[in-house]
C-alpha cells in the first residue's frame, strides 16, 4: 500500500511544482504560493483517501485551500450519497470496479517552500508534504521551533543542551573528521549572529541560506552533499516535515518551541505542545505508516528545479518510505502539449 501511495504523492508534490515554477523570478511569490496551493489541492482530491490536513497554509478562517482541518481525497466523508457512491468506484474501460475503502491519513504540506526565493529566481525552493495514518504528525503551532538537525551516524549522539562546540565535534567524530571540515546549514536571518560566531569559534565552516530548511536537512543526512547539521530556528511546521524526512533516512531532528508572546505560547498549551520540552524526530513524526515527498521547484544542490521544454516539463523529486526503507530519486517527464511534442519528433 505505502509504495502505491508513494506514486500517488509524488504527482501532487510534482503539480505544487509545476504550478509555482511558472513565477520563478516574477517577484510574486503570493501568486507562485497561490498557485501551488490550487495544484496541490486539485491533485489531493485524486488520491483515494481520507485525508486530514494538520500543518497547512493556516486555519480556515485565514487560508482559502489547504487549511489546518482540511479535508481532502477522493475518499473523504460527503454528505452527498451519490457522491459518496462514485467515489467508491472507478470505471476501467466500461467495466465499474468497486475500490478498497480509502485509508485514513493526516498530512503536512508545505506547497511552496521558499516562496522568496521563487520570487527572485533563486535555487533552493521545493514542492512538499508528508503523510502518516491518523495522529502520526504531530500537530505543531505556525512559531519558531530550535532545531538541530544531524545525519544517520550522529543521530542519538547530539543534544540540545550541549554547547555548540561539544555537538559540533561529536558529529565530526561520528563522520571520523576534523571539525574544520564539517559544514554547518544556518539560516540567514539576525537572530541567528550569535549562533554563526559561536559556530565560527568552534572552527566549522558555515552555509548560509536564504531559505529552505527542510531541503538542507534532507541534505545532512545524505552522504555525499557536502552539508553535515542544520542549527538555528526555524518554522516549527517546517519541523515536522523535516522529521518525516529524517525518519525515513535515519537521521534525528531536536526541536523546542519558542513562542515569543503571550499568545503563542497559549497556542502551544491550546494544541497540547510543552514549550520547555526538546521532541525528538520520532516525538515529531511518529507514524509507522510514514511517506514524504519533495519536488525541486527551482534547482538545488540535492534536487533539480522544474525544466521546461517544447510541449512538456521535467520535474526532479525525492520519495521516501519508512515502512519499505526506500529513498528514490523520481525523474519525470510531463507531457503537456502533445501536439507539440509530437512536432518536435518529426
Amino acid at each position: 500500500m505505502e509504495r502505491t501511495l508513494l506514486l500517488e504523492f509524488v504527482r501532487v508534490t510534482e503539480a505544487g511544482a509545476l504550478a509555482a515554477s511558472r513565477l520563478m523570478g516574477r517577484d510574486d511569490g503570493t501568486g507562485a504560493d497561490r498557485a501551488a496551493v490550487e495544484a496541490m489541492r486539485r491533485a489531493m482530491d485524486e488520491v483515494h483517501m481520507d485525508g486530514t490536513i494538520v500543518i497547512g497554509e493556516g486555519e480556515r478562517d485565514e487560508a482559502p485551500m489547504l487549511y489546518i482541518g482540511e479535508k481532502v481525497g477522493s475518499g473523504r466523508p460527503t454528505d452527498d450519497p451519490s457522491a459518496a457512491r462514485a467515489m467508491d468506484t472507478r470505471v476501467i474501460g466500461e467495466v465499474s470496479t468497486s475500490l478498497p475503502p480509502p485509508i485514513a491519513v493526516d498530512i503536512a504540506v508545505d506547497p511552496l517552500e521558499g516562496t522568496n526565493l521563487v520570487a527572485s529566481g533563486e535555487a533552493g525552493a521545493i514542492s512538499v508534504l508528508a503523510v502518516a495514518e491518523r495522529g502520526g504528525l504531530l500537530h505543531a503551532p505556525d512559531i519558531y521551533m530550535e532545531k538541530l538537525c544531524v545525519g544517520p551516524t550522529a543521530a542519538g549522539k547530539v543534544r540540545m543542551d550541549f554547547p555548540i562546540a561539544a555537538n559540533l565535534r561529536i558529529i565530526a567524530d561520528s563522520l571520523r573528521r576534523r571539525v574544520e571540515d564539517i559544514t554547518v546549514v544556518i539560516l540567514s536571518r539576525e537572530r541567528h549572529q550569535p549562533l554563526i560566531e559561536e559556530v565560527r569559534q568552534a572552527g566549522a565552516r558555515i552555509r548560509l541560506i536564504g531559505d529552505g530548511d527542510v531541503l538542507a536537512a534532507i541534505s545532512a543526512a545524505i552522504s555525499g552533499t557536502g552539508d553535515h547539521c542544520v542549527m538555528g530556528s526555524g518554522g516549527a511546521p517546517e519541523g515536522v516535515l523535516t522529521a518525516a524526512a529524517l525518519r525515513c533516512l535515519g537521521g534525528q531532528i531536536l526541536g523546542q518551541f519558542v513562542p515569543r508572546n503571550a499568545a503563542e505560547r497559549a497556542r502551544c498549551k491550546e494544541m497540547g505542545v510543552d514549550p520547555e520540552r526538546v521532541y525528538d524526530t520520532d516525538e515529531l513524526a511518529s507514524g509507522n505508516l510514514l511517506m514524504f515527498c519533495a519536488t525541486g521547484v527551482t534547482d538545488g544542490a540535492l534536487l533539480k528545479g522544474v525544466r521546461y521544454f517544447g510541449g512538456g516539463a521535467r520535474t526532479h523529486s525525492v520519495v521516501m518510505g519508512y515502512q519499505s526503507q526506500t529513498i528514490r530519486f523520481v525523474d519525470t517527464v510531463h507531457v503537456l502539449n502533445r501536439a507539440q511534442v509530437d512536432q518536435l519528433r518529426l
